[in-house]
């Protein structure tokens, strides 16, 4: 058998080895993803009527994720740039786990762009060339190139890397150092032509704002980051995989100084909006105050910047150089960031309408399960790459030493 089948094949048999532990963790995931799935084949006989999407509020908790998920996938570049431009030795042991994620994360954006689609028979012209891409003038067909080009580089990276690793033979550099840089240029352009997506939107005022694309950078540069933070110390605990603290602490600095940007485009943006006080301040007033007696999102965007604040404050503190506080630092603000992209971010573009109506959007429960359905088979994508990745890498998976011939 050659070796890249004889490698397929015991990848294939360990996926289905494991602990008890492994066993279970893997069929709640499975569980989830069959409620989403069966709550999506609903909306996929009934329509997005099973939403809580309107006419006047077209997008909602779908968009929501996969703005806030770009950002996450964007991030893997915070553990790129140290080991392949400073040279972070520390860092190398790593930079695959981070690649994985942006690979499963790009396919978590990917399915809630299919959920949010009415007809998703037509997505297939989404994919060039198999459809109609109006290239270059439509700023979507821009974002399903990047999203697309990224998940082929990170995929390409990985896949040379592990498989090299796993022959135990030296990679080519020229193989897979030219797709790192682009792959650092390429991270950054996935935000940035998500964060055009709204800005170029003239009818929607409250996205007409030149900070939007460096915040959502800022943004993702933290989020990211707190969410590797966590799953490396899953990986050391729950595998023979030692990561040491230097990458953590070396993550949290970057969290740290993006969480500051963060925080301070925010304010910018609060400035701007409430202290000209013009006509288009109405989806502001909404999402901070409320507006006509509608108050859905005051309480969503209140608790973001108190989670905002409070991550600030920890990762600033000397309480976050203990890995107990740091993890606390981690959970609040990737939930405050989630809600700020989500819920504070595409829902007030919508409300009021041109026309002036103020329609609150809710997600339904349908909404939720598709939703949940998505993040567990984004964590099964991802525990199930680390199931193979790590062996690979601690040397306990190697291709078979043919016995010598007397």
């Amino acid at each position: 058998m050659k070796d890249y089948s004889l490698f397929l094949v015991r990848v294939a048999l360990l996926s289905f080895q494991g602990t008890w532990k492994y066993y279970t963790w893997m069929a709640i995931l499975c569980v989830f993803c069959l409620v989403g799935l069966r709550a999506y084949s609903w909306q996929f006989v009934e329509g997005l009527s099973t939403t809580g999407l309107t006419n006047q509020v077209s997008w909602g908790v779908y968009i929501a994720n996969f703005t806030f998920l770009v950002g996450v996938a964007a991030a893997a570049v915070m553990l790129v740039i140290p080991a392949y431009v400073y040279k972070k030795d520390h860092m190398n042991k790593v930079v695959i786990f981070g690649e994985l994620m942006a690979i499963s994360v790009i396919v978590m954006c990917l399915l809630f762009v299919t959920v949010d689609l009415g007809r998703p028979e037509r997505f297939h012209h989404m994919i060039p060339p198999f459809g109609i891409l109006n290239w270059p003038l439509s700023i979507l067909s821009w974002d399903v190139i990047v999203l697309n080009g990224y998940l082929l580089l990170n995929m390409h990276i990985c896949g040379y890397l592990l498989y090299n690793q796993y022959l135990g033979r030296k990679p080519t550099r020229m193989f897979y150092i030219p797709f790192i840089f682009i792959a650092i240029a390429w991270a950054i352009s996935i935000h940035t032509v998500t964060a055009f997506l709204y800005v170029g939107l003239a009818g929607r005022p409250y996205w007409n704002n030149p900070i939007v694309a460096p915040r959502f950078l800022a943004s993702a540069f933290t989020a990211g980051p707190a969410l590797l933070i966590i799953a490396f110390q899953i990986i050391r605990k729950s595998t023979s995989y030692w990561i040491g603290n230097e990458p953590i602490f070396t993550l949290r600095m970057i969290m740290t100084v993006s969480m500051i940007i963060n925080v301070f485009l925010l304010g910018c943006e609060i400035f701007t909006e409430f202290y000209a006080a013009t006509v288009h301040v109405a989806s502001a007033s909404y999402l901070y105050f409320g507006l006509e007696g509608y108050h859905g999102l005051v309480g969503w965007i209140w608790t973001a910047i108190f989670l905002d604040f409070l991550g600030l404050g920890l990762l600033m503190t000397p309480l976050s150089r203990d890995i107990n506080w740091l993890n606390i630092a981690c959970f609040v603000s990737f939930i405050g960031i989630w809600i700020e992209k989500g819920m504070g971010l595409i829902i007030p573009g919508f409300v009021p309408s041109p026309l002036g109506q103020v329609v609150e959007y809710l997600p339904t429960v349908s909404e939720t399960l598709i939703c949940l359905g998505i993040w567990a088979f984004g964590a099964l994508l991802y525990s199930w790459m680390l199931k193979i990745a790590i062996p690979i890498m601690d040397g306990s998976l190697r291709r078979p030493v043919p016995p010598s011939t007397v």
